[in-house]
């Protein structure tokens, strides 16, 4: 680490007090910044609080699992994600993969071997800015715990409204093509079917636009895409 530079935060979510007194010291002892939280639900409003730059995720959590907190973290970063988990299968561990993880150790592991997937994540993940909150004028999203208001009342979106607000969000100012939309939220063998994305955007716009009909946020480049932007109505 650089003299002056920040160390990096790392959440460790994890229901035995052994294991996260076992990790805090571990790290903490190698100048790692540490926050720990013992259930899905405290993990979930860490990732939004403490915003790390690492997260160490038992799969066996008390209340929601830890691919449900995976699920959602993926909904708005890309911070890395280590799972250390008891399940030993290979489905469980392909399917965290697929969720998102970027590494996976089975328990019981060595101090040393977590340490040296710790530091290779760090080096190959390249942060961005995830901006779990999102405030316009009219409407303010909280990826990180899935609420958003307008006109200071709670706005229900569905999981595919979610999950296409937050592809254009991530992308702010830049064309998303309805191809690369459809491939994201629905798969490849949706790229052709517009007319979802089309019905889905109408409702977004009723729920977070001042005025569905002219746009602010959510603009149609026609026969091309759609694009996120703060800038006036179209």
């Amino acid at each position: 680490m650089r003299p002056g530079s920040v160390s990096p935060c790392i959440l460790v979510v994890d229901d035995e007090p052994q294991i996260l007194k076992a990790l805090r010291t571990n790290l903490e002892a190698r100048d790692y910044r540490v926050r720990t939280a013992s259930t899905g639900r405290a993990a979930v409003i860490e990732l939004a609080d403490a915003s790390p730059d690492l997260v160490i995720l038992d799969l066996g959590l008390p209340d929601i699992s830890g691919t449900e907190v995976l699920a959602s973290l993926r909904s708005w970063s890309d911070v890395p994600v280590i799972v250390v988990s008891a399940r030993t299968s290979d489905p469980e561990k392909i399917a965290a993969l697929d969720q998102g993880a970027d590494d996976y150790l089975t328990k019981p592991f060595s101090m040393g071997e977590l340490l040296a997937r710790v530091r290779a994540a760090l080096r190959r993940h390249v942060p961005g800015d995830p901006a779990p909150i999102l405030v316009t004028e009219d409407f303010s999203i909280d990826f990180a715990r899935g609420v958003a208001e307008a006109a200071g009342e709670p706005v229900h979106l569905t999981p595919t409204e979610w999950k296409i607000v937050t592809v254009l969000v991530r992308s702010e100012g830049r064309l998303v093509t309805q191809r690369q939309l459809l491939d994201e939220v629905w798969g490849e063998e949706f790229e052709n079917e517009s007319g979802y994305l089309r019905v889905h955007m109408t409702h977004i716009r009723r729920k977070l636009e001042p005025s569905p009909a002219q746009p602010r946020y959510f603009r149609t480049e026609p026969g091309i895409g759609y694009r996120f932007t703060r800038g006036e109505p179209s």
